[in-house]
């Protein structure tokens, strides 16, 4: 490595460790460029380290479905028992309903119009251990597509609707764990 790569590098990762400023690292590029334009020895390879060093200390925010998170579900008609629902960053959910568990995928979509229609949730059973639910019915589930429209209440509470609406809503989940 020439000793432009390794100052270059040594200026990124002080940077990406907090210890130097901006100021440093500009100071640093800026002679290393001099170098280079005087060396004239920069090959593609140099390049492209020293754009990987510079990528390395970048800040990336990632965005989650609002919905992500551990959801209960009080069953009407049998209220000791609690249909919880996990969505994870992945896109991936796992039901929990008494004695049944289901695994799949889902897919959360926030409309343009907020004001006019709600949030779609589809989700897609991948398997199902074909035991008891919360309701007593036991069927499996595997490879059911269901589709809902998501009624937020507040944030800690959604239901879970028949209609972009907002209409025949017929389940409130209460958030869990975030």
């Amino acid at each position: 490595m020439t000793v432009m790569k390794k100052n270059v590098v040594m200026a990124a990762m002080l940077l990406s460790l907090g210890v130097s400023s901006t100021l440093t690292l500009a100071q640093t590029a800026d002679t290393q460029a001099a170098q280079a334009q005087n060396n004239e020895q920069m090959t593609n390879d140099d390049a492209q380290e020293l754009v990987a060093a510079a990528n390395s200390s970048k800040i990336n925010i990632q965005t989650r479905p609002e919905i992500m998170g551990l959801w209960g579900m009080e069953i009407p008609k049998n209220q000791s028992c609690v249909e919880y629902y996990n969505f994870s960053g992945e896109n991936n959910v796992v039901i929990k309903s008494d004695s049944e568990w289901s695994i799949g995928q889902y897919q959360y979509q926030a409309p343009s119009n907020r004001s006019e229609y709600l949030p779609t949730l589809i989700f897609q059973i991948k398997y199902d251990n074909n035991e008891m639910d919360c309701s007593g019915v036991q069927q499996d589930q595997t490879g059911e597509i269901q589709q809902f429209f998501v009624k937020w209440l507040n944030p800690n509470q959604i239901q879970f609707c028949g209609n972009q609406r907002g209409e025949n809503c017929f389940a409130t989940l209460n958030k869990q764990l975030p």
